[in-house]
């Protein structure tokens, strides 16, 4: 992790605020587009069985 050192501590506290919000908001996307491609055809298979 890069350390911010020469910041003040509030400003460490956003910007870790916001790499979580960012990493949130991309594992969202990404879990929501693989949701899209696989989803129904998992849930086929699983009704099938």
């Amino acid at each position: 992790m890069v350390t911010f050192g020469s910041y003040p501590p509030a400003v460490e506290a956003g910007l870790l605020i916001g790499a979580v919000l960012v990493e949130a908001l991309v594992l969202y996307v990404g879990y929501g587009a693989l949701e899209g491609m696989v989803g129904q055809q998992l849930l086929d298979r699983i009704k099938r069985t």
